[in-house]
């Protein structure tokens, strides 16, 4: 199943193996096959464990799912909001020196990627990036968990983002092409991905036997797919480019003719929260060929899967 995660960090996709991937997944299955079954984990791997949760952008999955996971497991959540002004009122080294002597590992949800990592260079216990403006890796998990549980795998899977090289993108691109998968982007002029990060994502897929591809025109890039993936198109910090976002997006919806057009088994994806009858239609969203809601739920079996595996073996 590979090699142990006790005791790692959690900051990008490209963190993870094959073979971790794999580890999560598996653990995940197992805690979301309890939890259905009203089980609720009598073992509690993480009793006594302590997880501070720094947030600086608003929330609804992941705090309720980081919370609710812990509180699952017999660990407990201290939610310390925003209001430890990283870098303004303490530096980020002060900060993770502290925490390290106070519990045993940090959620923190932030826009600078950079804090993420210094965090983690600086702190001695595991430090779990629940999204930053470079990326979403726990949202990638819980996304490939939903879509491996409906086509029964990954490798070879072809999933087409439709929308910006966003933080979601970009976990999805290196969680996918290490998976051996085909992820697709289509986006609009001047919208793109991060060079490095297709550069990073093509090195994995060529050990994987993934591909990356990159485009403009959803039409062209959805046919063959099993999935298209959508975001929304003004994402948190970006609410001032609120009205050309809007405009150059236009003709990016994931609507029925498109997802028709990828394939009668095509699947819908949504990290949520979403804007109807814009980056997505309602009908899709709301219908049977949405796996949005699975992805949410998936939240909170990959995360008590890694904070299991990380801090509770």
């Amino acid at each position: 199943m590979g090699a142990s995660l006790l005791g790692r960090d959690l900051l990008s996709s490209a963190d993870l193996t094959r073979a971790d991937y794999e580890r999560v997944f598996a653990t995940a299955a197992e805690l979301k096959r309890e939890f259905r079954e009203n089980r609720r984990h009598a073992a509690q791997p993480l009793a006594a464990r302590n997880v501070a949760l720094i947030f600086e952008k608003q929330s609804l999955r992941t705090r309720v799912t980081f919370e609710a996971g812990l509180n699952q497991l017999g660990g407990h959540a201290l939610y310390l909001g925003e209001g430890i002004g990283f870098g303004v009122r303490e530096s980020v080294s002060d900060i993770a020196h502290n925490l390290d002597r106070w519990v045993d590992g940090v959620v923190i949800r932030t826009f600078d990627h950079s804090v993420v990592n210094e965090l983690a260079s600086e702190a001695r216990i595991p430090v779990f990036n629940a999204l930053t403006d470079d990326e979403h890796p726990f949202q990638a998990l819980a996304d490939l968990l939903a879509l491996r549980e409906h086509l029964g795998g990954l490798e070879g899977r072809v999933l087409t983002f439709v929308g910006d090289g966003n933080n979601v993108y970009n976990s999805l691109a290196l969680a996918g092409a290490t998976m051996g998968m085909e992820i697709r982007l289509a986006h609009p002029v001047g919208y793109g991905p991060q060079a490095m990060v297709v550069a990073a994502a093509k090195r994995l897929a060529v050990a994987s036997g993934g591909k990356i591809v990159v485009g403009l025109d959803p039409r062209e890039l959805a046919p063959g797919s099993d999935a298209l993936y959508t975001d929304v198109w003004v994402s948190m910090g970006q609410e001032q480019q609120s009205r050309e976002r809007v405009a150059a997006f236009a003709g990016y919806t994931v609507d029925t003719a498109l997802l028709n057009r990828a394939g009668p088994l095509a699947v819908a994806m949504h990290c949520l929260p979403a804007h109807r009858g814009e980056e997505i239609s309602a009908e899709v969203l709301d219908g049977d060929r949405s796996l949005a809601l699975e992805q949410a739920e998936n939240r909170l079996h990959v995360q008590k899967a890694f904070l299991v595996e990380s801090i509770g073996r």
